[in-house]
């Protein structure tokens, strides 16, 4: 006697144990929520007890929010990169790990979760720009918390491509290159769409130097500076000088100015 066949159900097949669950909806709302605590000076460890979260897992999500900042993340993600110009992610993961004398496990846990896997393009477009506002001001925090040349680099590279606008209501915006080596010059190029122009560093802690009081007139008051309106232009914004009404219809008001 045969058997009868099972005819299949359409529609059939292993049912999702939880069909609303989103990895990615899932992931980014960790991050936004992680992001927000971070904000409110919480440790990795108390984020961690609070979500129900790793803290290693917490500082993965905060880098790749793009507001977390250490020596080693620093150090991994520039050796990362290096690396993936020329080989495939696992491949630069290991060189990486080889490198910086770190385990594997280590050197994934200090780079951000992969684009296009959790997050569509346009979800993390709106998350970068987020992430850049507060990495700007982290860096002024910092610089205001301890003024020194080193500090204050980290808030000028941290505004690197924001725009900006000159005494005259002339935009404008800067780059910072890397050399050979991989570290920054300590050379600004100014874009003013047309040739760009060099702004040396030493001009900038110059004029940082000359500011006496908080309302400036105009550029020259900072000094007699090679590059010096494009200077008042960044100080203004940065928000270590005021400037008088007048100046400000044609400057605008600064977007990031937190103190």
């Amino acid at each position: 006697m045969s058997k009868m066949k099972k005819t299949r159900k359409p529609g059939g097949g292993r049912k999702k144990l939880k069909p609303e669950y989103d990895a990615g909806k899932n992931l980014k709302e960790q991050m936004d929520a992680a992001v927000a605590l971070y904000d409110s000076e919480m440790s990795l460890q108390a984020i961690g007890e609070e979500l129900g979260l790793n803290p290693i897992k917490v500082r993965k999500l905060l880098i790749t929010a793009g507001v977390y900042e250490s020596e080693v993340a620093e150090k991994v993600k520039n050796t990362f990169e290096e690396y993936r110009e020329t080989q495939d992610y696992k491949t630069s993961i290991l060189s990486t790990a080889n490198t910086l004398k770190l385990s594997k496990a280590s050197v994934t846990s200090y780079l951000p979760y992969q684009k296009g896997v959790y997050f569509p393009s346009t979800e993390k477009e709106k998350i970068s720009v987020g992430a850049e506002r507060q990495r700007r001001y982290r860096a002024m925090k910092r610089w205001r918390a301890n003024p020194t040349e080193e500090n204050f680099w980290g808030v000028v590279v941290s505004y690197a491509g924001v725009g900006f606008k000159t005494y005259s209501g002339l935009p404008f915006s800067y780059e910072v290159r890397k050399g050979r080596n991989g570290e920054y010059t300590k050379e600004l190029w100014i874009d003013r769409r047309e040739k760009s122009k060099s702004l040396a560093w030493s001009s900038v802690l110059l004029a940082l130097k000359n500011i006496k009081g908080e309302v400036v007139d105009r550029p020259k008051a900072l000094g007699d500076i090679r590059g010096v309106t494009y200077i008042y232009g960044m100080f203004y914004r940065f928000g270590l000088i005021d400037v008088p009404d007048e100046v400000k219809e044609k400057m605008g008001h600064p977007k990031d100015r937190k103190k």
